[in-house]
């Protein structure tokens, strides 16, 4: 192993065999399919790591993020679909766990242990990354709430048993639970939603039309929703961190062996200088990426503000998937082209990423705020 472990080995261990064995076979066939992998996440559920952070009253393993972050980047060299599949799982899990009624956790968090599929539904086609006013609308009801609008590009949700949703009330954005199988509840396919990259099934447009839920599925506090959301991202993009980091090693690892084994002018192509450079560069970017994510994992197991480290790690991460997933394709020229190897499907999983998750321009207005916000401080 050519990267400095940063987890304890007997967890890496368990991750790198149970990716060779599951994952690393049908990572192509899921991209080319465009398909959720409910197998796969069923099969890490049987190990408990789709419930890896969750407490064990939950039925969780109770893992630090320093160990999530490495369960996130192991699974994620595999296959990156994985990776972002279950990041929406963590994310949902999460937003229950901190702000929740317990009548609300105690009938959904255990699910996870048995493969529950959970989607985060906050964008709108015509708000993008502005989720500070929506057009979803949620209005009192004798008995609990009544739920109408329109959630578009919905990541995992072509399988989601339950959706984590943003609606405006009357004081402001909140968030509620709403179980597929309620009535008004529907999803489409739209062409619109169809992506290059991250493709774990195609991404949905969820339609909720005059939803009724109970009072106990509003999640946390009515109008503090954007909170609520925002202490969850800052979590889960560490994590985004960690998949990127995956891709990243996917595409070095595999050039690197590929570039030892090719020969050219009479010699293996990594002895030109210049292909050196490339992987020298490429490996001190990851190492930088990997350490500054690390870190953030471990802000947030000491309870420290994670909103700019776990920015920041997301950013540099995000950025050196898809400039070491360019230089993988470069160094392995029309090998590095060819639908048949698994180069294009790095570089595209890559920058969609960028995009995904909060974009580069989104984390570096976080952490200029934070930067700021410091300054006058100090």
């Amino acid at each position: 192993m050519m990267w400095r472990d940063l987890a304890p080995t007997g967890l890496l261990a368990d991750l790198r065999a149970f990716r060779a064995e599951h994952v690393d076979p049908v990572a192509t066939d899921l991209d080319e399919r465009d398909q959720y992998p409910v197998d796969l996440v069923h099969r890490v559920a049987e190990r408990g790591w789709n419930s890896a952070t969750l407490p064990e009253e939950y039925g969780g393993l109770g893992w630090s993020m320093e160990m999530a972050t490495a369960l996130f980047e192991e699974l994620s060299v595999g296959s990156a679909i994985l990776g972002i599949s279950l990041i929406t799982n963590f994310q949902t899990q999460q937003v229950l766990l901190s702000f929740g009624e317990r009548s609300l956790n105690e009938r959904w968090l255990p699910r996870y242990a048995d493969g529950l599929i959970a989607s985060y539904a906050l964008t709108e086609r015509a708000r993008g990354s502005d989720i500070r006013s929506l057009d979803t609308r949620a209005t009192h009801t004798d008995d609990g709430w009544e739920i109408t609008g329109q959630k578009a590009f919905i990541t995992s949700g072509s399988a989601a048993e339950l959706f984590l949703v943003l609606a405006e009330t009357p004081v402001g954005v909140s968030v509620f639970a709403i179980p597929r199988d309620t009535k008004g509840v529907s999803t489409e396919l739209t062409r619109e939603a169809q992506t290059f990259g991250l493709r774990n099934g195609p991404h949905v447009d969820l339609n909720l039309d005059h939803v009724r839920l109970p009072a106990d599925h509003l999640v946390g506090q009515e109008g503090r929703g954007l909170s609520h959301v925002m202490h969850v991202l800052a979590r889960s993009r560490t994590l985004a961190a960690a998949i990127s980091l995956g891709i990243a090693r996917a595409a070095f690892d595999g050039s690197l062996t590929w570039a030892r084994e090719r020969t050219a002018f009479d010699q293996r192509v990594t002895d030109f200088q210049g292909i050196q450079w490339y992987f020298a560069s490429a490996s001190a970017q990851m190492a930088a990426a990997r350490l500054l994510t690390y870190a953030a994992a471990q802000d947030l197991d000491r309870g420290h503000d994670v909103a700019r480290s776990s920015s920041e790690a997301k950013l540099l991460a995000g950025r050196t998937a898809t400039e070491v997933a360019e230089m993988a394709v470069q160094v392995c020229g029309a090998h590095g082209t060819r639908l048949s190897s698994p180069f294009g499907r790095y570089l595209r999983d890559a920058k969609a990423y960028e995009v995904a998750g909060g974009s580069n321009e989104v984390l570096k207005n976080t952490i200029a705020k934070r930067l700021l916000a410091s300054v006058s401080e100090s």
